[in-house]
């Protein structure tokens, strides 16, 4: 494949917000912008159909439609192809690129349907007694397949009619944000007639206990089709007792008609996902290597028929995040964490060499084209807008669906920095000047702490901690990539592990201090602590091992108590690899990071958030910081949403959440 040319620093100018605008970010404004997702290249590359998202704050929710854009039309508007009051995702082309496939939930129930691109109006597909998941069509058009969730037999009461009591006889009876109804979702295939309707489906892993795609994430990018059409690979973890505290997902293969699947992976016991299929009928797929870790790298294998899977990307120190293929099917690409970015990569499968295509920013979502690739991009500065990069051209924009939303909002200026951090190690950091910087002025700091802890707080737009919106309110926000992240290399993600209290801490002490040294700007003397998930969890850390450095802190579903965690989180395979075991066999080293110990030098006051739907880290966790903080006498706040889970996701709440986080910061820093 001839190399596509690099995205440069004229990347980030043609995203740049007009320099005249002057209103500050709001909470309101980022609750009110528009996001685009999934996009999808027609078969014959003219077109490009996508999901955007709007907010309807009347019915506090998120609505989504389909839009398509002409590629080859010259500063093509986008065109809405649907607009119904469910939301239609998941757009899939037929083959021949005469019709669009997509998901909705328009009949009552969600649906597979199509839309003829020449007009009309759209046509059910399936008319099945469950949702439909998510789907696939199969190179040669003859077969829809697709995810739905299976329940078992229902077995006669032991109780009374009246009686509201379940029973459980494993663990996952509640996961992420819902409890078990004992269903698990299956992989179905069905053939399509000439009318568009499917007929008789066939379940391809009924063989097998376990959810196609993963719940509660997975999509379709877990399974796939063969280019002949005739068999699908998919990926699935057996459930039974052990699931819980397991990351063995393999890969299996079964004909398109039904039949036994057969396990791709047996001799890898960790995580095997994402499989691809090239042009040739070659199979790459995404493996880590250590079992039971949810943050081990990403490598790339390859399968060529008749021969042994090899490892193609096992000598590039980055883990691959999204898997697809070139529109030739010849090349690999793929997204990767890369020094606080998010990049775009073509891989050689005959060498397995990475080329960077798209560097700067955060790419998330990514479609072949022709010559070239559309992609989502967004950065600090920016929202998610799609591009398109053609091979030894320039990146041209395709959408700007918050041109309006934007025009008046000046958004805050970046800068990525580095320091010495744990054991000299460098690390990166980011620092973003308040609205109406002015130089010689000082400014408070919002000193914000990523979660995950193996994620990367990078050069992306947030709906959730979004710093544009502490810059608007006049704070100078600093963040940084402490120990545990990823996109540098995986030796220093993998140094957080055992490790919570001491080298992320080091770091975000001397990250701090680094910035306030470089940048005159900043308020060394007044500065908020600022975090959710192991954010959170730090924030409690920080409490009581840093006490005196914060005017304040604010805890968003964070850990208070190591012990109680273990017992009562679902997924047991993160605690269990961060610690070294279970708690009952390794307590030495969750005691020795457990917040709760040094509640007796807590003194900063804190805001303390947390939903009831939280099953990652359970409510009690933050109820028990709330309660430490009341009994010590320290000024602290209780914010509870009994409708959130780990996340707030409802339009009303994150302004209600904004609203009270900032104004805890301006009491404390203003």
């Amino acid at each position: 494949m001839p190399r596509l040319a690099a995205l440069t620093a004229g990347l980030l100018a043609l995203a740049a917000t007009a320099a005249l605008a002057s209103a500050p970010f709001t909470a309101d404004d980022l609750v009110s912008l528009h996001r685009v997702s999934d996009p999808q290249v027609s078969p014959d590359g003219r077109y490009v159909a996508f999901v955007q998202r709007e907010t309807d704050l009347e019915a506090n929710r998120g609505r989504t439609d389909l839009w398509l854009i002409d590629l080859d039309a010259r500063k093509a508007a986008p065109r809405r192809l649907t607009h119904d009051a469910a939301n239609d995702t998941q757009p899939r082309w037929a083959p021949d690129g005469s019709t669009l496939y997509f998901l909705s939930a328009r009949s009552g129930s969600t649906q597979i349907w199509r839309l003829a691109l020449g007009g009309g109006e759209p046509l059910a597909v399936t008319d099945l007694p469950v949702d439909v998941g998510s789907f696939r069509i199969s190179p040669t058009g003859e077969h829809l397949v697709f995810s739905m969730a299976v329940k078992p037999a229902v077995q006669a009461s032991k109780g009374s009619s009246k009686a509201s009591g379940q029973v459980y006889e494993q663990l996952f009876m509640r996961h992420w944000d819902a409890w078990s109804d004992g269903s698990r979702s299956h992989l179905f295939a069905a053939p399509l007639d000439a009318s568009g309707r499917i007929g008789a489906p066939v379940d391809l892993s009924q063989e097998l206990d376990g959810d196609v795609p993963s719940k509660p994430f997975g999509g379709d990018e877990e399974y796939a089709i063969s280019p002949d059409g005739r068999r699908v690979v998919f990926s699935l973890r057996i459930a039974g007792r052990t699931e819980p505290w397991s990351t063995n997902f393999d890969l299996f293969e079964v004909a398109i008609g039904g039949g036994t699947p057969v396990n791709l992976t047996a001799g890898n016991p960790a995580w095997d996902t994402s499989p691809v299929f090239l042009a040739s009928g070659d199979l790459a797929w995404l493996a880590m290597q250590r079992p039971g870790f949810e943050a081990d790298r990403f490598h790339i294998m390859l399968r060529r028929a008749g021969k042994e899977a090899r490892a193609l990307t096992l000598d590039w120190d980055r883990s691959v995040a999204r898997l697809g293929a070139t529109r030739d099917g010849k090349h690999l690409l793929a997204t990767a964490d890369d020094i606080g970015q998010h990049a775009l990569f073509a891989i050689d499968p005959a060498n397995g060499k990475p080329v960077r295509l798209v560097g700067e920013g955060y790419v998330d979502e990514f479609a072949p084209a022709r010559g070239g690739v559309v992609f989502s991009w967004a950065n600090l500065a920016a929202p998610a807008d799609l591009w398109m990069l053609r091979d030894g051209g320039k990146p041209v924009r395709l959408t700007d669906v918050n041109a309006a939303r934007l025009a008046g909002s000046a958004l805050a200026e970046f800068e990525q920095y580095s320091f010495k951090g744990w054991n000299d190690e460098t690390v990166y950091g980011y620092v973003m000047k308040p609205h109406g910087y002015t130089a010689g002025k000082k400014y408070p700091i919002a000193f914000i702490v990523h979660g995950g802890p193996q994620s990367s707080y990078a050069n992306a737009w947030s709906y959730r901690w979004n710093p544009q919106v502490y810059a608007g309110r006049g704070y100078a926000v600093v963040f940084i990539d402490f120990h545990g992240s990823p996109g540098y290399g995986q030796a220093f993600t993998d140094s957080i592990s055992g490790n919570w209290g001491g080298a992320p801490f080091i770091d975000l002490q001397k990250g701090l201090a680094a910035a306030t040294d470089r940048y005159d700007w900043l308020d060394a003397d007044k500065a908020c602590s600022l975090g959710a998930s192991y954010g959170g969890y730090m924030q409690n850390w920080i409490a009581g091992n840093w006490p005196d450095r914060f005017r304040c802190i604010v805890n968003h579903d964070g850990i208070f108590d190591n012990k109680s965690m273990y017992y009562t989180t679902e997924e047991l395979w993160f605690p269990e690899w961060e610690n070294g075991g279970p708690y009952y066999e390794q307590p030495a080293t969750y005691d020795r990071w457990d917040p709760s110990r040094q509640v007796g030098e807590w003194r900063t006051p804190m805001l303390v958030i947390h939903g009831a739907r939280d099953y990652r880290v359970p409510d009690a966790q933050g109820i028990a910081t709330f309660t430490a903080l009341q009994r010590r006498g320290i000024a602290s706040r209780f914010l509870y949403f009994p409708d959130e889970n780990h996340w707030v996701l409802k339009p009303a709440n994150s302004l209600q959440w904004h609203a009270e986080v900032l104004d805890w910061l301006d009491r404390w820093l203003k």
